[in-house]
């Protein structure tokens, strides 16, 4: 396979450059559907990317409705400001996952939204962008950082880490069985003042150390996963999130998140599955005390995309959402 085939899990689902699904909002229905939008209401758009979502949902909006949008990356939220900026009912925030809570609170927000949206993983902008070091099939910086102001890159990661380290990291976040390997031709490389600088780069030594292939995969997919993982600390982002989601929602407000893969499609089903249950009391007890009564209610079960929208939008062939409503 050569480097310029599709990384299709590796991106998370997003459509590749050139093809005409790009930019377009995965399960945009399910995510209407089950947000239950009232005009008035006051919504959250956690992941702005290029504003699918969000858009759809200010369409649904009165002049009293509210809109909330809100992303890490500089380039969506200049976007957001061009497209959304002269619109009263919104309101944009620059702000990482993990931070928005906290920030919502501080604004009065904590307690009156009525519905709470996030997208996660990789948009198709990003990964159009050569400079972003998100995709091996443009051949660019290996950065990967969703804010490239912050933090470290993935070229820096690579520099720094032991193949101990790597191996872990690869292992874990990209479920990658040749982790040690790949882990192992990384510093030997980096000790021969070779070390990987660009996608590219990175992508061929992958190449050329893994034998034995998955069909219709990159070598590198896993691997690419992963680095994106570690330098956007997106696993722990999306915990610190969920701890503080119910907090912010009004009663009978919604929570709809959409997933690409496993790692972050299990911590969702997990948070809801354990928010929705009481908490462990003598068959005795009459009424649950209100600190052990169950705070979620899942919406439906799983959403995935139909054939339809598979055929317009390859980007949603790995989504996941789930929804949950925050009881009284």
């Amino acid at each position: 396979m050569g480097l310029a085939q599709s990384q299709n899990d590796m991106t998370d689902g997003d459509a590749s450059s050139g093809c005409p699904d790009r930019h377009q909002p995965v399960l945009l229905g399910p995510v209407l559907a089950g947000l239950h939008i009232r005009p008035e209401g006051v919504y959250v758009d956690a992941t702005y990317g290029r504003g699918g979502h969000a858009r759809a949902i200010l369409e649904k909006l009165s002049d009293q409705g509210r809109l909330i949008v809100a992303d890490r990356d500089p380039e969506a939220v200049a976007h957001a400001q061009k497209v959304l900026g002269g619109d009263e009912r919104c309101v944009i925030l620059r702000v990482t996952l993990a931070e928005l809570p906290q920030l919502l609170e501080q604004r009065g927000e904590a307690g009156i939204v009525d519905g709470l949206l996030a997208d996660l993983g990789v948009s198709s902008p990003q990964l159009d962008s050569p400079q972003r070091g998100f995709s091996f099939q443009h051949d660019g910086p290996l950065d990967m950082r969703m804010d490239p102001q912050r933090g470290e890159s993935a070229a820096q990661l690579l520099e720094r880490s032991t193949a101990q380290e790597l191996t872990r990291l690869i292992r874990n976040y990209g479920e990658e069985r040749q982790a040690g390997r790949i882990a192992r031709a990384i510093v030997r490389a980096r000790e021969s003042h070779q070390a990987p600088r660009t996608t590219r780069e990175l992508a061929g030594l992958i190449e050329g150390v893994i034998k034995k292939r998955e069909p219709g995969r990159h070598p590198a997919t896993r691997t690419f996963q992963a680095l994106r993982i570690a330098v956007n600390d997106e696993l722990n982002e999306l915990e610190a999130f969920l701890d503080r989601a119910i907090d912010l929602l009004s009663p009978a407000g919604r929570l709809a998140i959409i997933a690409f893969h496993s790692l972050e499609d299990r911590r969702v089903k997990r948070f809801i599955r354990d928010a929705s249950r009481s908490g462990d009391l003598p068959p005795a007890v009459p009424v649950v005390p209100e600190g052990l009564r169950p705070r979620l209610s899942p919406v439906g079960k799983a959403y995935r995309a139909d054939q339809t929208e598979l055929a317009a939008n390859r980007r949603a062939r790995s989504a996941v959402l789930r929804i949950a409503e925050r009881l009284p």
